[in-house]
């Protein structure tokens, strides 16, 4: 009929996107190169440059300040440079998308907080959202996630009713479920037992032996030298040294670094560096 409206068009929702394939020991999931960050008017990285590969877990070390949450932050494109490029799985940040990153990389912030009163296996089942899968894969997920870093028994609990250690390992077992090959933790251990640390860098190792690439900050030098592949150590904006924990930790450097006299041991037992403040007590 004449003047008639054309039919209404059909949208049809983009498609979920698709988690990556496996990657292969070595390869490159995440790169900074030459990176520039400015948080307000102070330069807190400047000209940093590291390469986060499939296998191994690379732990970001050094003084309060010195720029080790926010390379985290920019490797997790959640933080933009002023200068440099932040690679993910070969391609610039910015061209991912969110869900794409999603599946990509998984985050954990330093603070662990949520605004309502949601149980626990809620949270673990959080880091679900960024996949279209069977709601039968999902409860595998977070019943391996939350057995993995021993929450199970207060999984019915409200989050914030749980003790600060609780919560962060609440939190870590949110991000294992989200299941991408790149984790990016940040001060995992900070508000954890010693029991529960070891747990922490017993399950990033495990996860490095299974094919994912982690980075964590640690402010522990011990368990960055015992657990750690690899060490970035950053100072005032720059890395220092870069490598294998027997190579870079060195008294000379760290108490450089730490502008605080440190001794570097080998452990009697395995052979691993052991450091510790000089004391003269």
């Amino acid at each position: 009929m004449v003047g008639s409206l054309p039919p209404p068009r059909l949208s049809h929702p983009a498609p979920r996107p698709t988690p990556p394939a496996p990657a292969t020991p070595g390869d490159v999931l995440a790169e900074a190169e030459d990176l520039h960050v400015r948080l307000g008017p102070r330069t807190v990285l400047r000209g940093v440059s590291v390469t986060v590969r499939a296998g191994e877990v690379l732990a970001l070390v050094g003084p309060n300040g010195a720029g080790k949450s926010t390379l985290l932050n920019a490797l997790a494109a959640d933080l933009p440079p002023v200068g440099g490029v932040v690679r993910v799985h070969g391609r610039p940040a910015t061209e991912w998308s969110a869900p794409e990153l999603a599946l990509r990389r998984a985050v954990l912030p330093q603070a662990a907080t949520l605004s309502f009163p949601f149980p626990v296996e809620e949270v673990v089942r959080m880091g679900r959202a960024p996949h279209a899968t069977s709601p039968a894969e999902d409860d595998v997920a977070v019943a391996e996630a939350m057995a993995a870093t021993e929450v199970t028994a207060f999984a019915v609990r409200q989050f914030a009713a749980l003790s600060g250690g609780e919560r962060a390992r609440v939190a870590l077992a949110r991000v294992l479920a989200q299941r991408t090959p790149l984790l990016l933790l940040d001060e995992p251990t900070a508000a954890l037992d010693l029991k529960h640390q070891e747990l922490v860098l017993r399950l990033c190792r495990e996860r490095a032996r299974a094919g994912d690439a982690v980075v964590v900050v640690l402010h522990d030098l011990g368990l960055a030298a015992a657990y750690a592949h690899r060490v970035a150590i950053l100072s005032a904006g720059r890395v220092a040294a870069d490598g294998p924990p027997a190579e870079v930790f060195s008294e000379g450097l760290l108490s450089e670094v730490y502008d605080q006299p440190v001794e570097v041991l080998p452990h009697p037992r395995t052979g691993a560096a052991l450091v510790t403040p000089r004391r003269d007590l």
